[in-house]
């Protein structure tokens, strides 16, 4: 039994750090370092105003054409140094069609469809300015993305930038919707402590940015194309940042249905990149962006989700040995464990029959979360996730943002 309490204690420790502790950790080392007077940020060349092209690989996006070209129209920034290159590859709702009477934007199209990532390293191919900026199909910039993305490029040392994902919130959110929104806006925060440390962990495929001549292609099974080659960049010895004045808006997914399967995807990519950027866990070499990597990324798509489930039954086994009903220290984890597992099952009850309660939202939408790993690596083993585009349905009717 002492080998079973060395176990829980050490899983739990692991869990508390994975998603709260790291954080913490990292709360304390930025004012610590502020108070010392490291970490200012660089300025440099005030003038710096390199031509850009926004990139958007897209896949049957009609709906979204002239909201999206127009967003970009629209945005602050020189519009003679703005060049719109859309790859639209398998596309056949007539989205190469449409976007060809847009006489500023460049359309490249084949009608196979061999996934984004295949898309994108075709159309890189024809990239030729020093910044090249992805964004998505579906996704509207806020005005001042461009400008804020490249002034942070003015820093030799930073490769990639990553912008902010923002959600529009409902007055009446969905559990999906509420879930996505609280979680991007703690990641926000991590993203902006981990880039003040030294780099952020992969940037939000909505919205970042490389050096074109940094980029190299991309293995074309690739399933999560924008982690690969943000972390690829890092690797090089090169920063990622993250400016969360430069945002990508989308919907919320339509239902917890619906963001389910987007996270079981994501989840089957985490555990790709974690096996592919295997050097990366050196942390002898790549020094703290190792550290940063394997506390944000790698514990939670790997070893955190699996000691959730192994912890249910060792917790069980402790509290028995001193009175499940005694409420000693065990016992009152593990009926704790059991209210928030219960409160997730009531939230997916509630859900289903449209009634919602948002102190549910938490503990359903963390169930979530880590049911995708699970799920996500049973499809990696298998083979089963397609790198075709796949596009989990969202919401709308939006009347504001989550950040």
């Amino acid at each position: 039994m002492e080998i079973v309490k060395i176990f829980f204690w050490v899983a739990l420790f692991i869990i508390f750090y994975s998603y709260l502790g790291y954080g913490l950790l990292l709360f304390i080392i930025i004012k610590t370092r502020r108070l010392l007077g490291f970490g200012k940020p660089f300025h440099g060349n005030e003038n710096y105003e390199p031509e850009v092209t926004l990139f958007v690989a897209a896949y049957n996006e009609k709906d979204y054409l002239d909201e999206k070209v127009n967003n970009s129209r629209c945005l602050n920034y020189p519009k003679a140094k703005v060049t719109q290159l859309w790859v639209t590859d398998g596309s056949d709702d007539g989205t190469p069609e449409l976007l060809k009477k847009y006489k500023d934007v460049t359309v490249l199209h084949e009608p196979a469809r061999n996934g984004k990532i295949a898309a994108m390293n075709r159309g890189m191919q024809y990239v030729n300015t020093p910044i090249v900026i992805f964004s998505d199909g579906n996704t509207s910039l806020g005005k001042e993305s461009i400008q804020e993305i490249v002034r942070l490029f003015r820093d030799p040392k930073v490769g990639c930038v990553s912008g902010e994902k923002r959600i529009y919130s409902k007055t009446t959110d969905s559990a999906a919707g509420a879930g996505e929104g609280m979680y991007w806006k703690y990641e926000s925060q991590l993203k902006k402590w981990d880039a003040e440390l030294y780099s952020v962990v992969g940037a939000a495929g909505e919205l970042f940015a490389i050096r074109t001549e940094l980029w190299q292609e991309v293995e074309p099974d690739t399933l999560l194309d924008d982690f690969m080659i943000s972390l690829r960049t890092a690797m090089k010895g090169y920063t990622i940042q993250y400016n969360p004045e430069a945002y990508a808006i989308e919907n919320a997914s339509a239902n917890v249905k619906e963001e389910l399967k987007r996270k079981i995807r994501i989840s089957a990519g985490g555990i790709q990149s974690v096996v592919r950027l295997a050097p990366l866990l050196n942390s002898f070499r790549y020094g703290t962006l190792s550290f940063q990597y394997i506390s944000h990324r790698v514990l939670r798509w790997t070893l955190t989700p699996l000691l959730l489930l192994l912890i249910i039954p060792a917790n069980l086994a402790l509290a028995m040995t001193e009175g499940i009903w005694a409420f000693g220290i065990f016992s009152m984890l593990f009926w704790g464990q059991v209210l928030f597992y219960m409160a997730a099952l009531l939230g997916w009850f509630l859900e289903n029959r449209q009634i919602r309660l948002k102190i549910l939202f938490i503990p359903y939408y963390f169930f979530i979360m880590n049911l995708s790993v699970f799920l996500g690596f049973i499809r990696y083993t298998r083979g089963g996730q397609s790198v075709k585009w796949e596009r989990a349905k969202r919401g709308g009717n939006t009347e504001g943002v989550l950040t």
